[in-house]
């Protein structure tokens, strides 16, 4: 069989694992990479990407890298500051007839429960060129969407599924994330990203939408919640420095409500240090996603990423992964935006090959 042919969509955190995993794979031919800042532009996309050296010069110009009629494009450039140059992005490339697959703009996760505007113009671009789309990530795109529903096989009833993200965030390299996003180092007055209303909405109520249209929950609203707490001390953090008094840890709830409650909900407890907020959930360490639900029976799984040193890198590369896996079957699939739900278990290529 023909090798698929690849290009990558940036070189920075999920880029570079994503560089590394697709020279490593023998059913996908990585044959572009696209970057953002001149100062990569001709440089060897390997060395970018913290690798040996590939042969491949990186480049900006994007209509060269349309040019090469790859079979799919993975796009991991930053999503949460540019939402609809991303949108714009995909458009051009499946109107060119080119599969793409990214974890830029989360809400993809479902398109049914995305913006019906942008669907319909992305739907279109699909049946121009013949392409389809894949979102995920580790979460949304897995933890509390897609393995609630394989957990869902062992009930009979459920009253309530709950996904707790408990991270912390130090180790985390991306300013604009932590400080625009999270508020993390901002005075508690100010208003981040995430507390605005409707922003999480935009990213979790797909994935709660996904859930309750898999399980026929009949979804009467989505509601949200943000809670934040100080730091009593200086943080020197991977994206910069979290001073005294300014936020440390933060909260949230994108809330799913079924028959008047509380159903389907996804929680993040995000800290700059583990002994900020003591009274919000913990685990046994950081890295930990866990799923509770309750029901005929109850249920609750724990996965862990990584150790508790590395869980945060180790978690980029679970992202990148999901996508990376899931080219061949995006391929595959008919014209059309696509979830996780309706393709087949996205299986790795010989993921118990040695290593190069």
């Amino acid at each position: 069989m023909a090798r698929l042919r690849v290009v990558q969509w940036s070189t920075g955190g999920l880029g570079a694992i994503a560089v590394r995993a697709l020279a490593d794979r023998s059913d996908l031919e990585l044959v572009g990479v696209w970057v953002h800042g001149q100062d990569k532009r001709g440089r060897d996309a390997g060395e970018l990407a913290g690798g040996p050296k590939l042969g491949l010069a990186a480049t900006n110009d994007a209509e060269a890298l349309l040019a090469l009629r790859p079979d799919c494009i993975c796009y991991t450039a930053s999503g949460e500051s540019r939402p609809r140059e991303c949108l714009d992005d995909f458009e051009r490339m499946l109107a060119a007839g080119i599969n793409v697959v990214t974890t830029s703009v989360p809400g993809l996760v479902h398109p049914a429960g995305f913006d019906q505007r942008q669907v319909e113009r992305l739907e279109a671009a699909c049946r121009r060129g013949g392409a389809s789309l894949y979102a995920s990530g580790l979460e949304p795109g897995f933890a509390g969407d897609e393995l609630v529903l394989r957990l869902a096989t062992l009930t009979n009833r459920i009253q309530s599924v709950r996904t707790q993200e408990i991270f912390s965030y130090d180790d985390y390299p991306v300013p604009f994330t932590i400080f625009e996003v999270f508020g993390f180092g901002k005075p508690p007055e100010a208003i981040c990203l995430m507390e605005r209303p409707g922003v999480q909405s935009s990213a979790w109520a797909p994935s709660i939408r996904m859930v309750a249209d898999h399980l026929g929950a009949p979804l009467e609203r989505i509601r949200e919640t943000y809670a934040k707490r100080v730091t009593p001390r200086r943080i020197e953090s991977a994206a910069g420095v979290i001073e005294a008094g300014t936020v440390g840890a933060v909260r949230f709830e994108t809330i799913g409500v079924v028959d008047g409650r509380d159903a389907i909900v996804i929680e993040h407890v995000n800290r700059m240090a583990p002994d900020l907020a003591p009274d919000w959930a913990t685990a046994a360490r950081d890295g930990t996603y866990r799923i509770v639900f309750q029901g005929e029976p109850d249920l609750a799984c724990e996965l862990q990423l990584g150790g508790p040193h590395d869980f945060s890198r180790q978690g980029m590369m679970a992202t990148a992964m999901r996508v990376v896996n899931a080219i061949p079957y995006v391929c595959q699939a008919g014209p059309g935006l696509v979830s996780a739900a309706e393709l087949p278990p996205l299986l790795p290529k010989a993921p118990f090959r040695a290593r190069p």
